[in-house]
This record gives C-alpha cells, sequence and structure tokens, in this order.
C-alpha cells in the first residue's frame, strides 16, 4: 500500500485515503470460490417413491376447553370441578396416546396465582400444548389500541 510518493516537492503529508483496489480483489476472489464450491455442498439422493392413491389422514388433536371464572372456580368443558379433580382429569388426559391441547380461558379479573396453579398441574400431567384463549377488542372500547395506530399505541 502506498502512502505517499516518491516526488519530494509535493507536500509530505500521508495520503488519508483508502486504497480499495486490494479490497475489490479480495472479495472477487472469495466470490469465485464461493461460486465453485456451492454446487459441491449440495447433496441429492434420487428416489422413485412408490405411487398410492389414498386420501391424506388429517389428525385433528383433540382439545379441551378449560374455564376460570372471576373467583376462580374451574370449568372443564363447561362442567365445574375443584383444583383435585383437575389435577385427576390432567394426568389422567395425559396418560392418553395423543394428549389433548388445553384451551385455557380466564376472565380478565381472575387472579394470577391460579392460573399459575392450573398451568403448572398441566405440565405436571404432561400436556405441553397450552393455548390462552381470548377475544378480539371492540372498536371504541377503553384500552385498546387503533387499527391505524403504531405498535407504540400512537398515531
Amino acid at each position: 500500500m502506498a502512502f505517499g510518493g516518491f516526488d519530494k516537492e509535493r507536500s509530505a503529508a500521508p495520503m488519508a485515503e483508502i486504497n480499495m483496489t486490494p479490497l475489490i480483489d479480495v472479495m472477487l476472489v472469495l466470490l469465485v470460490i464461493f461460486i465453485i464450491t456451492a454446487p459441491l455442498l449440495t447433496h441429492a439422493i434420487r428416489l422413485e417413491l412408490p405411487k398410492v392413491a389414498s386420501a391424506p389422514v388429517r389428525q385433528t388433536p383433540q382439545t379441551v376447553t378449560l374455564s376460570i371464572d372471576d373467583a376462580g372456580r374451574l370449568y372443564w368443558d363447561g362442567q365445574p370441578l375443584t383444583l383435585d379433580a383437575l389435577r385427576a382429569r390432567l394426568v389422567q388426559a395425559g396418560k392418553a396416546a395423543q394428549p389433548p391441547e388445553l384451551h385455557l380461558r380466564a376472565s380478565r379479573a381472575t387472579r394470577y396465582d391460579v392460573i399459575a396453579q392450573v398451568m403448572g398441574a398441566a405440565q405436571q400431567a404432561g400436556l405441553d400444548r397450552i393455548g390462552f384463549v381470548t377475544e378480539p377488542p371492540r372498536a371504541g372500547e377503553p384500552g385498546t389500541v387503533p387499527a391505524s395506530a403504531g405498535p407504540s399505541g400512537k398515531r
């Protein structure tokens, strides 16, 4: 890299510009290497799969709706039960060949400790697919973000 010249009559200050030519040369060499090696990295195995006329099997997981009201009462698919009975049902559901998906519907005023106990019991029973059911907000309802607002809620 040249930082100056042999001409003493010009200013003796060092050159402050970066010489881009070596950097471009290195980039082009790397590009050529990648172009050559990329086809070698693909491993294709030719297979002739059997052709069978059958309808695809759709397995829909069983779902259980677990509701919790404001007072912390539990409902299994609409039937009231206690926390101990819930644990027994969760263990029974967890032992199934295909464990169901748990849909948890909790009221807005439900205490968090009740929800945490239910989630802990479900996890101990082997039910790891838990979905929280919510309702979409109505337009003009307090605490909702207008559709035209950004993620921060500002227009």
